[in-house]
């Protein structure tokens, strides 16, 4: 179990479920790709159509889930400030499943080129939270997919990202246990690329996964 149990850190998990609704946490089934994975919760509650703008584009009345609505502001309008929310939240999951003890946290390689990736500050803090290391570069994307929510199946997105990662071996005298993280779950062909191409990697003994959010 990931250790979380300083002073400071018991006061801000009980933060966490006083001020915060509990999140229906669930495991995600493996194929064999990772160890133990889990999504928080529902990225969005519901969607529903509005009218169209002046400019011709569909809007929506949405509701999501508070860490959905957490990762939305963080990713599309650019709140860092809900990095460490949502760092505490991923802590808060670690303690409450059975994971192994986490000793390196590696972040999802973005789909889209930002100044600052969301995803990587995210491991970042939760790194920092964990006093542990965070390895930006071990895991990379070597060509470009696009976004994988514009591409509705497994297949599809499998073979966009055939090919698409690369290892890197920035992780030395382990092997040890490592942690992806993650913004979203759908078809899990994402998860799936990534976690078997960190299996290639000998100092890596077991891979858990946090997916922060999942579209069903």
């Amino acid at each position: 179990m990931a250790d979380f149990n300083s002073i400071n850190g018991l006061k801000n998990l009980n933060k966490i479920f006083k001020d915060e609704k509990i999140m229906a946490i669930r495991t995600i089934p493996s194929n064999g790709a990772w160890d133990l994975a889990v999504s928080l919760d529902k990225h969005i509650i519901r969607s529903v159509p509005i009218g169209y703008n002046d400019y011709g584009y569909m809007q929506f009345d949405t509701e999501r889930t508070d860490i959905g609505e957490a990762v939305f502001q963080l990713k599309y309008r650019f709140d860092f400030t809900k990095v460490e929310y949502i760092a505490n939240q991923i802590i808060a999951a670690l303690n409450s499943q059975p994971f192994p003890k986490i000793e390196v946290v590696i972040p999802m390689p973005a789909s889209k080129v930002r100044a600052k990736q969301p995803v990587t500050e995210i491991a970042k803090k939760v790194a920092e939270l964990l006093g542990i290391y965070c390895s930006e570069d071990t895991l990379e994307k070597i060509k470009p997919t696009g976004a994988m929510k514009d591409l509705e199946t497994y297949a599809e997105r499998s073979a966009a990202l055939d090919g698409c990662f690369e290892i890197r071996d920035k992780i030395s005298r382990g092997p040890w246990n490592a942690l992806l993280i993650d913004d979203l779950y759908d078809t899990g062909a994402s998860l799936e690329a990534a976690c078997n191409k960190l299996r290639q990697n000998t100092n890596i003994k077991n891979i858990s996964v946090v997916a922060i959010t999942r579209r069903h």
